[in-house]
């Protein structure tokens, strides 16, 4: 090759040689190869990475290559698992790697980095849970090396630098971190001998030390030491280092080991709706600043974690329906019922006050009250508003408010004006304003307009919400506990996202779910499907803008309906009920593959299927009505529905006239349902938009348009029915979901749980493993098909537990539901022939619980009112009147409040202390108190040694078996 340095007249510079080393064991076609920053490694584009190389060692199978790299070259890169096209199969999870090049290195010299493959795992620790809250104190250590620096120097030819490199997350106050093994350098499993390590950074704790070439392949562990010779040595194999067998050995082994491998962190929470908390300051219904109180209760009693449901303005209808947090009316917005009155002024008048006290005593029910709640509210706010507009509007921290959020608070301004302008939030009756545009917009909201002073007030009342709940928000996490949001699965057909950008929702569609444990009908929540294809164009903007806003509140999430991430179960618009739905995206069954099975009659098999023997069977002597008002007689004895009742939508519409015309003869409902029966007596259901593409109708079995098939053709759609729901779709699903997911996860820093609950795919669960999405286990809705009830010992680490969630009755009232499953419950989970007690008793509350406490899962999350079932007194009130929601019926009223202030739990000490002796028994983590020392399993296996630890110049105690018990590892956060 031409010398281009002697060319140009100047010296060249030799090369650093840099080798990667990663373990990975590949399935057949793949490899694997790294990709980064700079050119040399394709600057992030894959096609152009660094391939490498396998090689046994050992067991194991390793991928090495190498680069030529300019002395001081830095740059960031990852490993990803490749097709022989160079087409990603998988990435790695987690934060981009640094390769630094210290200064000191020559041209020349060979430099090997040391790899493990990071999994969603690894990036679990980095999530603001448990950076910004859990382990603060960790993460605000002083650095005392800067990552990628070196101490030592290489003498001699025979030399050779090692810098070992952990990630500990969970170091406490006056904690170091140590490397030990069997060179004498590392102590020869000496701990008071150990090679200590400097901290820089970001959990990151590294130190270099100098070997002879000879002395390798070496073992050791990494080892914590602390206060009182608090020590704790990592679980697991020992490490090795060894290097290979070429003539090119290095001279610099930068080794990344991962995380400290210890046992997993474990944490618990208490769930409660926002609405549902009860304060004695409250107006009617729980408010952001009741957190503070409910944040100090969790920490008296164990708990690192505060849950609620979602808490965005969901104003659509003007009335109680809107009680449904799910059906957001924006979702950057927060909603007007949490306002706390009393904090909006320092100053406010005696008249307003009185008035707040009088719609105290009379909004102090046992539910809430939405409607008169929520206009009592903005009534005071608009009073103290007129008063003090001007102050607020011109104050400096507004400005800052309205300047960082302006994007979505002045489309949320003007649509809440013209909602009540208009008295409907059907932007499509809206006249010239029924399509948004950025000119209309600010037509709409400038300062010149006569309605300036009611666009003010939302900002207003967006402003004050905003400072509430930032306040409550930081005090739980000086506190020690995750504030955990709730992101809905939808928003609202009738909502400021839908008008603003309604390319990216497909309108003449709907939400739901199929038919599951929560409802055998299935569900329609009323949503608009998600257009993704066009979410994808500018990297899911409006999802990280979402996130975005949401992280400046919360430090963990629940995301609702995460099976609508990988599949949506989708309607027409124009349906009322869940059952006639697709998954959406999804393979269907073609008009050819049908055909090739000996399936013809699509019209007979996609239509409804009424026949008079039908009619008669279902209606009796009622039927002549109903067919002469809702169906044509197409043939003799053949049905069909006329054109206005060709939909769900219609037939409800024209029953309803029939009830008022007082033409029924049994109740509308029963009516209805009848008549939906019908309409949904299919077994195919035919594509909108091609027609020659069919979906098989879920529970076709069902039917008596499949009853009435021949054998043959019975067993083809059995089997087209299985592959469709349970077999074509897996891949499509699984690739659906990591493009969308790791989108969203990396949208903000908050820790990520979804609610995996229902008619749950194959390729859900190594999905969210892969990614490190926390998922949801209800002991009474085991993903196993065999089992009735869960078995909590049993749950994956990487899961929340938990007894009931608001879309199930509460643990009291399941108990009381049904006396032979009580009965079943009390033999198979309980070990006991005896007859179970009618109630929840105090007994069986505290059993079931103990067993979600000490389950293997990360956290356990308790709703209130099961954690009340531990004491008698609160169980006073009928356990049917606790219940959140009933996912059953689509109008359900959510107003359940608790039936006691946080006042008197906070002064109950009997309650707080049974349920923290649950949390610290079960070895979970806890807030610990300014003059409290947390007693665990790690430090009982340690307190011990304390009287080895000499005086004088730090040294580790000896420990009489120090070399690793090999075991299996666990994907857990540290």
């Amino acid at each position: 090759m031409m010398n281009l340095g002697l060319l140009s007249g100047t010296k060249a510079t030799k090369s650093v040689n840099v080798s990667f080393r990663l373990p990975y064991y590949t399935h057949w076609g793949q490899r694997l190869l790294v990709c980064g920053s700079e050119a040399v490694l394709g600057s992030w584009n894959v096609k152009k990475g660094l391939l490498l190389n396998p090689v046994h060692q050992g067991d194991e199978l390793v991928w090495t290559g190498s680069v030529a790299v300019p002395s001081g070259f830095g740059c960031e890169y990852n490993y990803y698992v490749v097709d022989d096209d160079k087409n990603v199969l998988r990435w790695e999870m987690g934060r981009r790697r640094k390769l630094l090049l210290p200064e000191g290195i020559q041209g020349g010299e060979v430099v090997e980095f040391h790899d493990l493959w990071q999994t969603g795992s690894d990036d679990l620790p980095f999530r603001s849970a448990f950076k910004n809250v859990i382990f603060n104190r960790s993460w605000n250590l002083n650095v005392e090396r800067p990552l990628g620096s070196i101490q030592n120097n290489l003498e001699g030819e025979d030399t050779l630098l090692i810098q070992f490199k952990i990630c500990c997350p969970n170091v406490e106050e006056d904690t170091s971190v140590y490397v030990i093994g069997s060179h004498v350098k590392l102590g020869q499993w000496k701990i008071q001998d150990g090679f200590k390590l400097s901290y820089a950074g970001n959990s990151i704790w590294q130190g270099d030390c100098v070997l002879q070439k000879g002395d390798l392949p070496i073992q050791f562990k990494y080892s914590k030491y602390g206060k009182a010779g608090k020590f704790s040595l990592e679980t697991g194999p020992n490490r090795e280092l060894a290097v290979g067998s070429s003539d090119n050995q290095p001279r610099y082994i930068f080794l990344s080991d991962g995380m400290f491998r210890e046992l997993p962190w474990r944490g618990a929470g208490i769930a409660i709706p926002m609405f549902s908390v009860r304060s004695e300051s409250d107006l009617g219904v729980g408010e952001f600043l009741d957190l503070k109180l409910l944040v100090d209760w969790a920490v008296d009693s164990g708990f690192h974690l505060v849950q609620l449901l979602p808490i965005n303005d969901t104003s659509v209808h003007g009335m109680w329906w809107d009680s449904y947090p799910y059906s957001s009316l924006s979702v950057f917005a927060l909603h007007p019922l949490y306002l706390k009155v009393q904090a909006l002024s320092d100053s406010i008048p005696d008249d307003i006050k009185l008035e707040i006290q009088e719609a105290k005593h009379r909004l102090d029910g046992k539910d809430v009250d939405y409607e008169a709640t929520l206009a009592t509210k903005l009534s005071i706010a608009k009073k103290i508003f007129a008063r003090e507009k001007d102050l607020i509007l011109h104050s400096k921290s507004f400005q800052k408010y309205f300047s960082e959020n302006e994007d979505w608070l002045k489309p949320y301004a003007a649509f809440c004006f013209l909602r009540d302008f208009f008295e409907t939030s059907d932007h499509s009756q809206w006249g010239r304003f029924s399509q948004y545009s950025k000119n209309k917009l600010e037509k709409l909201v400038t300062k010149d307009s006569l309605h300036y002073d009611v666009i003010c007030f939302h900002y207003y009342i967006q402003f004050h919400l905003h400072l509430q709940l930032s306040a409550a928000a930081g005090y739980a996490r000086k506190k020690g506990v995750v504030l955990k949001g709730d992101l809905p699965i939808g928003v609202d057909r009738n909502s400021v996202d839908t008008w603003v950008y309604p390319n990216l929702f497909r309108m003449n569609t709907s939400t739901g779910a199929p038919p599951d444990y929560f409802d055998k009908n299935g569900q329609n929540w009323g949503f608009p499907t998600y257009n993704w294809e066009e979410m994808s164009k500018d990297n899911y903007s409006w999802w990280r803008a979402r996130l975005t806003q949401m992280a400046k509140y919360f430090t963990a999430y629940r995301i609702d309906h995460i099976l609508g991430i990988f599949r949506i179960w989708e309607l027409p618009e124009h349906a009322m009920t869940g059952l006639v739905g697709k998954f959406r995206p999804s393979i269907p069954l073609s008009q050819e593959e049908l055909e090739r099975e000996g399936i013809w009659d699509f019209d007979r098999l996609s239509r409804p299927y009424i026949r008079q023997e039908l009619l008669q069977q279902k209606f009796g002597a009622y039927w002549t009505f109903i067919a002469s008002n809702f169906l044509n007689e197409y043939q003799k004895h053949c049905y069909e529905f006329k054109e206005d009742c060709s939909t769900e939508k219609k037939i409800a519409a024209k029953l309803k006239s029939c009830a008022e015309s007082s033409l029924l003869l049994e109740s509308e409902n029963k009516t209805r349902h009848d008549l939906f029966d019908l309409f949904q007596n299919i077994v195919l259901i035919r594509d909108l938009e091609d027609p020659r593409k069919f979906y098989p109708r879920f529970n076709l079995e069902d039917t008596s348009n499949f009853k009435d098939l021949d054998d043959h053709s019975k067993n083809v759609l059995k089997r087209l029915y299985n592959d469709y729901y349970f077999h074509r779709q897996e891949s499509l699903w699984r690739q659906n979901a990591l493009k969308t997911l790791p989108a969203l996860l990396d949208a903000s820093d908050m820790l990520a749980c979804g609610e995996d609950l229902g008619l749950i795919p194959s390729c859900v669960h190594p999905v969210m493993q892969e990614l490190a999405l926390i998922g949801l286990r209800i002991q009474r809705m085991p993903s196993e098909p065999d089992l009735e009830f869960g078995v909590p010992s049993q749950y994956g680490y990487l899961t929340v537990c938990a007894p009931s969630c608001h879309d199930c009755s509460t643990l009291r009232a399941w108990w009381e539901e049904d006396e032979e499953r009580r009965r079943r419950f009390f033999k198979s989970v309980v070990g006991s022939d005896m007859l179970p007690p009618s109630q929840c008793v105090p007994d069986i509350a505290h059993f079931i619980l103990r067993q979600h406490v000490e389950a293997p899962s990360m956290w356990a999350i308790f709703p209130l009112q099961d954690l009340l079932a531990l004491k008698e007194e609160y169980t006073t009130r009928p356990a049917a009147e606790e219940t959140i929601n009933d996912p059953t019926n689509p109008k359900h009223y959510w107003r359940y409040r608790v039936h006691v202030t946080l006042e008197s739990l906070m002064k109950d000490n009997q309650l707080k202390t049974t349920i923290k002796d649950l949390v610290r028994g079960s070895g979970r983590s806890y807030p610990v108190g300014e003059n409290e020392v947390q007693v665990n399993e790690e430090t009982a296996a340690t307190s011990t040694e304390k009287q080895l630890v000499p005086n004088g110049d730090e040294k580790l105690p000896v420990a009489s078996e120090l070399t690793g018990i090999p075991q299996k590892e666990t994907l857990a956060v540290h």
